[in-house]
């Protein structure tokens, strides 16, 4: 495995000011079959005897984008001669399940060797590979499970051919880059670092969206209508709303996903601190109270689960699962636009919250400084009992963090709940069980595809000066870049200097722009930036 020159090493781990990272924490994954070669010696003594994992491949670019500002873009790593497209064979989700529609990436041993027996009995070679998870801080290495490939192709057309040929044979699959595997530690990444120094920077960073929760724009469109410097995106968004605890200047505008890490944004919007949160909602009618489910999400509708109390399948954080409640109480604010129509009941709430109208169904305008009360199932009869027109319902909003201390809802409060957890006290720490990036059960597939298989990913970090970090690593990119998976991404924010770091929205979503050059980063999507939730923005 031939990597580039390891000479400029020295120069580019400075450019962000930043020391040597910790020695690895947590490894990534690993294939037991057909590793790839050994590194040539001069380059793994080399990765021996330093403890970066990403070793530059050549000049880091830097250029300033206002006084304090300071964009670099960074190269790492190489495309090496092992790097080919496979195709890759999904398993049925049980032993006897039909081989023509399986739709799991991987699986048990002996339904790997099961396919892998049908196969060779249709003329094909395939491999099968065991794919092991690496540790987190709350969650032991071991093996997710097991893969069957079929091919090493230099090119994508060559592969998608040969999965035609396994598909007529009655089976499916995919196609997969094998340097996106989350294996190679030094495949090609592009790697784009906002840092704000606010010694010398005298602006500031919020969040924004568009018009409306309920709808999504583009990070382009937000920079220039809000007059920011630059932004990246922020929350995933499920339902055209972003999904998760928003709390914005003080006001909550969006559902804690239970114990879920967030970044909080204080001192107007100059200091920041990544920690896990809860938040609960509390309704009084009269003498009696009951927690609210949601606040300016589809009720019944749970994504990412972690609600507060009836959630279906599991009460668990998971993330991009949607969890479902048949009987909830979601309040609606004026931010989310136009609340979503339906059967159940609702109140509408005056800015004293005095109720001005209850409705046998749903779909009714937030009046301007007021809210609406959503219910559905069982929670609507008793909306329906408690909601009386010309009284007053109170709401009792607490956030929490991850020591139980109350997180007052000031107007200089600001919290983007999104995660998981990448860097503490500046070691890498990931929390994947209670971030829910690991799924219950036995189909280990998005556990596979989502945090370790390489992805693009965006990322928000705070080093040991205060100084902020905006990254963004491009991904599924072959050749250019790579992408990491959760672990890599971790110690990426360690190597940058990073003391405390979180994920944020990734994948298609990654991006980064200024109002000078517009977008920095090459999003995934062939369609180019994607429309988001919403956003974190550097505003002058």
């Amino acid at each position: 495995m031939q990597r580039k020159s390891l000479s400029l090493l020295a120069a580019a781990a400075t450019v962000l000011g930043t020391a040597a990272a910790s020695p690895v924490a947590a490894a990534p994954p690993r294939s037991s079959v057909s590793a790839a070669p050994a590194a040539a010696p001069a380059v793994a003594a080399a990765v021996a005897n330093d403890p970066r994992w990403f070793l530059p491949s050549a000049p880091a670019v830097s250029t300033t984008v206002a006084p304090g500002v300071t964009l670099t873009t960074m190269t790492y790593g190489e495309q090496d001669a092992d790097d080919r497209w496979t195709v890759h064979v999904y398993l049925p989700a049980t032993p006897d399940g039909p081989l023509a529609t399986a739709g799991t990436a991987l699986g048990p041993r002996a339904t790997a060797d099961q396919v892998a027996t049908a196969l060779r009995a249709k003329g094909f070679e395939p491999r099968v590979e065991e794919v092991e998870s690496p540790a987190f801080a709350d969650h032991r290495p071991g093996t997710l499970g097991w893969t069957v490939r079929i091919g090493r192709h230099a090119e994508l057309a060559d592969a998608t051919a040969e999965l035609s040929r396994v598909k007529a044979a009655g089976f499916a699959g995919g196609t997969r880059y094998t340097a996106q595997d989350g294996t190679d530690r030094h495949a090609p990444q592009k790697v784009h670092a906002l840092k704000l120094d606010f010694r010398t920077f005298k602006g500031s960073v919020a969040t924004n969206f568009g018009p409306t929760l309920n709808g999504t724009e583009k990070l382009t469109d937000l920079i220039a209508s809000s007059g920011a410097i630059a932004g990246i995106n922020g929350q995933w968004f499920y339902n055209q709303a972003p999904g998760g605890l928003y709390v914005k200047d003080g006001k909550l505008l969006g559902s804690a996903t239970q114990g879920r890490a967030g970044l909080k944004v204080t001192k107007g919007g100059r200091a920041f601190d990544v920690d896990t949160f809860t938040a609960h909602v509390t309704l009084r009618a009269g003498s009696e109270s009951v927690e609210v489910d949601g606040v300016n999400r589809i009720p019944g509708d749970v994504w990412n689960c972690g609600g507060v109390g009836g959630d279906q399948p599991t009460q668990e954080p998971q993330h991009d699962l949607k969890c479902t409640d048949s009987s909830e109480l979601v309040r609606f604010t004026p931010e989310w636009g136009k609340p979503p129509a339906g059967a159940g009941a609702e109140a509408v709430l005056d800015s004293t919250g005095r109720v001005t109208a209850v409705n046998a169904s749903r779909g009714a305008s937030v009046p301007a400084g007021g809210s609406t009360l959503q219910a559905i199932g069982d929670s609507a009869q008793w909306l329906l009992e408690h909601a009386v027109v010309g009284e007053t319902l109170t709401f009792t909003e607490q956030v929490k963090d991850g020591l139980g201390r109350v997180v007052p809802l000031t107007a200089d409060t600001t919290i983007l709940q999104v995660g998981p957890t990448l860097v503490q006290d500046g070691r890498v720490s990931v929390n994947a069980q209670r971030d829910g990036i690991i799924r219950e059960g036995t189909d280990q597939t998005f556990t596979y595809n989502w945090t370790l298989r390489s992805n693009p990913r965006s990322m928000v970090g705070v080093d040991d000066r205060g100084r902020l970090m905006l990254v963004v690593v491009d991904g599924r990119q072959a050749g250019y870049s790579e992408g990491l998976g959760i672990a890599e991404t971790a110690q990426l924010m360690r190597q940058l200097g990073a003391q405390e770091a979180m994920n944020l929205d990734g994948g298609g979503s990654s991006v980064l722009a200024t109002s000078r050059g517009g977008i920095v980063n090459r999003p995934s999507d062939a369609t180019g930036q994607r429309s988001l939730g919403n956003v974190l923005l550097v505003r002058p």
